[in-house]
């Protein structure tokens, strides 16, 4: 299999050297993330390899690599390795996401279900999480208790996603811990791996935790709000499939929470089977027109702010502005 080029770095880095070193290292997770998608056949090597080639952002082995030059030792192998563990354990989930989903599409490329079928995509989601606990294993006990902790947190995550909230339960309280779990826990273990693995104080350990947790819920918030706003060219995303297939993300809530009577005939829509094109074209001009959506940044943003509070641990530097700028990025992403 051929080796992708390693993604850009997908945050601005303003320390030349930083960028050198980090875009050097994410070079060679991509190259043993290839590796790692190697099956006994050539059918399970290609199977596995579909969605990594595909591409992506590679956020969470970046926030390893990132966190890591928190401690004395970003270049440790167990800091590649902990990258790979959390881009194999993401890239797994999106195998029985796109299955979920009933998607056809990811990155540009039929899914895996799409090009084969469900079970073949199921159980190369399978093999990636295996593969992803083996390299877990290397990494010492520590580690695999803190992978399961992660791994059960994401998938309660999307299992709360297929259900309604409670009676009595806030819906948006509940969309948020659907939020935290499915993307905020993965992106917590990239920042705490990054930092252990570095070298890093326990109390920085624990405070890039705090951060990527909350800055991988923005993540999943700032996507929401993509969904809206954005047109086709802007983002590689159809606008308004979540609103379509009545999915409800924070600006819909937001919306939903709205008591004002002249909001009667987009509450009416958000409650309606959006699936005709006029309904749902009529629906999504309203919801961008709606305070929702400043509202629904303003809470992003906020989010943002909070996870660089965290930050004060770190001396000020290049690292630490990095992290900050990550933090802005998702918050404020455009695609």
């Amino acid at each position: 299999m051929t080796v992708p080029p390693a993604p850009d770095l997908a945050l601005p880095v303003v320390d030349e050297e930083l960028e050198r070193r980090l875009a050097r290292r994410l070079a060679a997770v991509e190259e043993q993330l290839i590796g790692h998608c190697r099956g006994r056949t050539d059918y399970v090597s290609t199977a596995a390899a579909h969605l990594m080639a595909a591409g992506g952002k590679r956020f969470r082995p970046l926030l390893v690599l990132l966190a890591a030059e928190t401690g004395p030792k970003p270049d440790a192998p167990e800091v590649l390795t902990a990258a790979c563990v959390v881009e194999l354990t993401h890239v797994a989930s999106l195998y029985h996401d796109d299955v979920m989903d009933e998607a056809a599409l990811r990155r540009g490329a039929d899914t895996a279900n799409a090009r084969w079928d469900n079970h073949v995509a199921i159980l190369t989601g399978d093999f990636l999480f295996g593969k992803s606990s083996e390299l877990t294993a290397d990494l010492g006990p520590d580690a695999v208790r803190i992978q399961a902790r992660t791994f059960t947190r994401l998938v309660e995550g999307q299992i709360l996603e297929t259900v309604e909230p409670g009676p009595g339960e806030d819906p948006l309280a509940h969309y948020l811990e659907v939020v935290a779990g499915k993307t905020g826990s993965l992106i917590a273990t990239s920042a705490r791996y990054g930092a252990m693995f570095g070298g890093a104080s326990a109390e920085v350990v624990e405070a890039l935790s705090q951060y990527g947790e909350i800055v991988g819920s923005a993540f999943q918030l700032s996507d929401d709000i993509l969904d809206i706003a954005s047109e086709s060219g802007e983002s590689g995303k159809t606008p308004g499939t979540d609103l379509r297939e009545g999915v409800p993300t924070l600006p819909i809530l937001m919306a939903k929470a709205s008591t004002d009577p002249a909001d009667a005939r987009l509450l009416e829509l958000l409650s309606a089977d959006l699936t005709d094109d006029a309904l749902h074209a009529e629906a999504l001009d309203l919801l961008r027109k709606h305070s929702a959506m400043q509202e629904a940044r303003a809470f992003v943003v906020a989010r943002a702010e909070e996870a660089k509070a965290l930050l004060s641990v770190l001396d000020p530097g290049s690292v630490r502005t990095a992290l900050e700028s990550f933090a802005d990025v998702v918050a404020s992403r455009t695609a």
